[in-house]
């Protein structure tokens, strides 16, 4: 086979896990907004309907692994190449972790559903989901367009997200010790801000994986983290 055969068959596997990139994307956007606004309107069907579709996702990234080993198997890429499919692996992985997220978000709708709110807490994650949402948007544009300076637009972003669960962290623990039957509904809220706090981290690793891609180097300085709690990590 010709060398423009194997590039040609080397472009078209491409274009076809990037694809499946896409799709994976856009499920894991639609399970932050719906998890997000199952939260804040108590509608526990919304809840399972983002439960279930983790499944898709988590089908997805098996597929796009899978497709990935084989182009590695049969197409034997190029250094830079190989960089290009790594890179659709790694993608995938944060994206996966971003659906576990949002499906953690989802289980805990129905708990809180059958306890009193807390102020506008779930409109706040909801907002704080939103930009998440905005960023993993911009992150997978910034991956098809191979553009470096929107992922590093998407990573300054981040700080954001970390600023708005800084406040709410400290919202919580002000609910807290003001009325004592807050606690277990804070404590759920807390371990949902987190974990939109996780996404926001995992979407930053996908904007870093587009900058290493393109020019083949990672962001010059460590991004800052904005996070100032260390009490609970992921849930």
């Amino acid at each position: 086979m010709s060398d423009h055969h194997i590039a040609s068959a080397f472009d078209r596997d491409l274009e076809q896990v990037q694809a499946q990139i896409m799709k994976m994307g856009g499920l894991v956007e639609d399970a932050i907004r719906l998890g997000a606004t199952s939260l804040e309107t108590r509608d526990e069907d919304l809840a399972e309907q983002v439960r279930n579709a983790d499944r898709a996702i988590d089908d997805l990234e098996n597929l796009i692994n899978e497709q990935a080993a084989r182009i590695i198997a049969l197409r034997a890429p190029t250094a830079v190449d190989l960089r290009l499919v790594l890179s659709v692996i790694k993608i995938s992985a944060n994206l996966e972790r971003i659906g576990d997220f949002a499906k953690n978000m989802a289980k805990r709708t129905g708990v809180l559903a059958t306890m009193p709110p807390v102020n506008d807490s779930a409109g706040a994650i909801r907002r704080m989901a939103r930009t998440v949402e905005a960023m993993l948007k911009d992150s997978l544009d910034a991956y098809i367009q191979r553009d470096a300076e929107l992922a590093m637009d998407v990573i300054g972003r981040d700080e954001d997200v970390d600023q708005m669960y800084n406040a709410l962290f400290r919202e919580f623990l002000t609910f807290m010790m003001e009325d004592p039957r807050n606690i277990t509904a804070c404590m759920h809220l807390h371990f949902i801000a987190k974990n939109v706090e996780r996404m926001g981290d995992h979407v930053t690793a996908i904007s870093e994986q587009v900058v290493y891609l393109v020019t083949g180097q990672h962001p010059d300085e460590a991004r800052p983290k904005a996070d100032e709690t260390s009490i609970v990590t992921e849930a």
